[in-house]
């Protein structure tokens, strides 16, 4: 029994981080026809939520890098892979260190919410708008990071990779965090720095999907260096025509780009029913 398992921005979505009707409709086909398919991305609920929307996914998606598992049969997070207190206070003592800006996310139940000091740039100013305005999801300002009670599952920093390497630099060796460092496709010169439980990754969520439901071969797809992970938990990696040098490097096939509706055609191709 195979899944096919897609990664979201540079991949299934377009240059504008929309689903196509093209794509949906040639997906949610393949759907009704019994294709095991889902998602796994560096986005959460709120935006993969209001993104797929329209898909008649029934498997869980795996969010936020593997951080959370969603399960839509049943609308609740069945994974969520929390930072200790430790890791939480090394991590915004080097971000307050260094003086740089993050977005850090919570999670209390099933209520998800973000925090931020401040926005040291333009791109993360828009970052923040369109989280707030497209999908409305809710970001609250803190005067000081270390104060926030709630849980932490996750940091995200979008900045030049000069400005970001030092903080990785300083958490590459530490076990109990994992991290994705990979270029913005939307933004020029900018660069995503991510932080979160080593128990966390897209392997993992795959690995944890497939033992759950059975699946002996898994098909990924993917375009940038936070989807080697889910190249290692598949039998067969597709990478995207627009994808990184890395990816194309280690991939079976390379397909069109994600501004041709090519996973969902690809689909279309290689699924019998």
């Amino acid at each position: 029994m195979e899944l096919f398992i897609s990664d979201l921005d540079g991949t299934l979505l377009n240059k504008d981080a929309q689903l196509s009707d093209i794509s949906r409709d040639k997906i949610n086909a393949l759907l009704d026809k019994g294709m095991n398919f889902t998602v796994a991305t560096a986005r959460s609920l709120v935006s993969a939520g209001k993104l797929l929307e329209d898909l008649h996914l029934k498997l869980p998606m795996i969010l936020m890098n593997g951080v959370l598992i969603y399960s839509n049969a049943e609308k609740r997070y069945e994974v969520v892979n929390r930072l200790s207190q430790e890791s939480r206070a090394r991590i915004t003592d080097k971000i307050k260190e260094l003086g740089i800006g993050c977005f850090m996310y919570t999670i209390n139940g099933e209520i998800m919410q973000t925090f931020f000091e401040k926005l040291t740039n333009d791109a993360s100013k828009r970052f923040y708008e369109q989280r707030r305005n497209k999908y409305k999801k809710k970001l609250s300002p803190a005067d000081d990071l270390r104060a926030v009670q709630e849980d932490v599952i996750y940091f995200t920093l979008l900045d030049t990779k000069e400005n970001l390497q030092p903080l990785h630099d300083a958490f590459e060796n530490d076990k109990e965090l994992c991290m994705t460092f990979y270029k913005d496709i939307y933004e020029e010169d900018m660069w995503y720095l991510e932080i979160f439980s080593s128990k966390a990754s897209k392997e993992l969520g795959l690995r944890y999907i497939r033992e759950k439901y059975g699946f002996d071969k898994a098909t990924a797809f993917g375009d940038n260096l936070n989807d080697l992970p889910l190249f290692r938990a598949s039998e067969r990696k597709i990478a995207m025509g627009n994808a990184m040098d890395e990816l194309k490097e280690c991939c079976d096939v390379v397909i069109g780009t994600n501004e041709d509706d090519s996973v969902a055609k690809y689909l279309e191709e290689v699924y019998d029913g």
